[in-house]
Formats: structure tokens, sequence, C-alpha cells
């Protein structure tokens, strides 16, 4: 499963850790991204979100964020109502304000809690999706399990993930602007120095493609898949729950 990084070297729970780097770079979150992947980020969610294919679903949105994922399905897909929940209060609050600026507030609401710790009923959702969040899971396994239990039976599992790049050539000039490039960007327009460092390290430590999906099977999940998107750059894994 990989090496569980945490964001910062001090003492504290890796879940701890990680609200408080979110809370930290919560207020240029959403402008850092567009500058880092140049907006491609934004085509990624699309193409995940396409595959939802249901209409009048009830979705879950984990590591929800500012709420990018679930403002960009009902905006692209026939959801009935997206529940966003998130461990980070301050991503969360600038999450409400673009969903009120939006007047999305009667399909969209968003929750702080746990991903692994859901505090929904069995059987609850259509769907889940996490968005570059399954990384931050101080237990994926159990994050893993707590989204099987809350999908109801042919629920749809949806993961977009940042992986590291197969393609020789690719693989090694991406290996340099991840390790070295983008930190130093995050370092200038973040308040938080490590933030971006972290990015790099968690998805080195990330059991991507196919080794992810072996996980999935072994939660339970059926029909796991996954597909690569930009080079490699990320994936989208999904899966079902019998």
């Amino acid at each position: 499963m990989g090496t569980n990084v945490k964001p910062y070297e001090a003492d504290g729970s890796k879940k701890q850790q990680v609200e408080s780097m979110f809370d930290n770079i919560a207020p240029g979150y959403d402008n850092l991204n567009r500058l880092l992947t140049v907006g491609i980020d934004r085509i990624w969610r699309r193409k995940t979100i396409a595959k939802l294919e249901k209409t009048d679903l009830l979705v879950l949105d984990i590591a929800t964020g500012t709420a990018d994922m679930a403002i960009e399905a009902v905006k692209n897909h026939p959801c009935r109502k997206i529940t966003g929940l998130d461990v980070s209060a301050e991503m969360l609050r600038y999450g409400q304000e673009k969903i009120d600026k939006a007047d999305l507030g009667d399909q969209i609401t968003l929750v702080k809690g746990d991903s692994e710790d859901l505090p929904f009923e069995s059987d609850s959702f259509d769907a889940v999706m996490v968005a570059f969040g399954v990384r931050n899971f101080e237990n994926l396994e159990k994050g893993l399990s707590e989204i099987h239990r809350v999908l109801k039976p042919e629920g749809k599992l949806l993961v977009l993930e940042f992986t590291k790049p197969r393609t020789p050539g690719f693989k090694q000039l991406f290996q340099l602007y991840f390790r070295y490039v983008l930190p130093k960007i995050g370092r200038m327009k973040s308040k938080d120095p490590k933030a971006y460092k972290y990015l790099f390290e968690s998805v080195q430590a990330f059991p991507d493609f196919e080794n992810f999906t072996a996980i999935m099977d072994k939660i339970g999940y059926t029909q796991c898949t996954y597909k690569a998107l930009s080079l490699g750059i990320c994936a989208i894994y999904q899966g079902s729950k019998s």
C-alpha cells in the first residue's frame, strides 16, 4: 500500500496534518491548481463525471475541497443531489461561497467529516466520487471500505488521482517538474511551503494503476478498471458494489 506520507515532520496523525495543511492553503487553492495544471484539471474532472452515466443520482463527493467536482457534476450531469464531504473547514468555507454564487445550494450540500468514518447510513448513495483525495486517506483500505458501505448495491465509485507516468522520456521530464518546479511555485504562491512538497511525496508513495485496482478488488468492489489520462499524469479508477 505504500508509505503513509504525512505533510509535516511534526507529531500528529496524518489526518490532523492534512486538515491543517488544507486549512492553510485554502485561500489560493483554486488559482494555484489552475496555474500548476494549466487548467487541464478541469478536463480531467469532466472526464470522470462523464462516467457517472446514469441520471437522477444521489452522489457523495469525498474530499470535495472547494467543491470544484460537485459544481462541475451539477453543471455537466443531471444529478439529483450531491453531498460534498471534507475534513477541512476552510476549504468548505470557500466551496460554500462558490456554491452560493452559482445559486446551487438546493443541489449541493457540504459537510465537514472524516472519509474513514462517514456520517451516513449504509446503502445511501448511487455514486461516490473522490478527486485527488484518496492519497490523503490515513488508512486507504478503511476509507475504501467506508465508501463501499455507503454505496447502494450496483452503485459506482469513481476516483481521479495523480499517478506516476510510465512513458519513457516523458516520465523523467514530468518527475523533474513535479519534484522541483511545482514545489517551488507552490512555495512562492501558497501560505504553506510544505504543501506541494507533500503533493510530490504522496504521489510517489501511492499505489497507482493496477496496484490500486487490486486494493479495490480486495475490499470487495467489482468491475475495477483504470484509465490513464494525459500520458499517465493521472488516472480515473472505477469500481462497483455488487
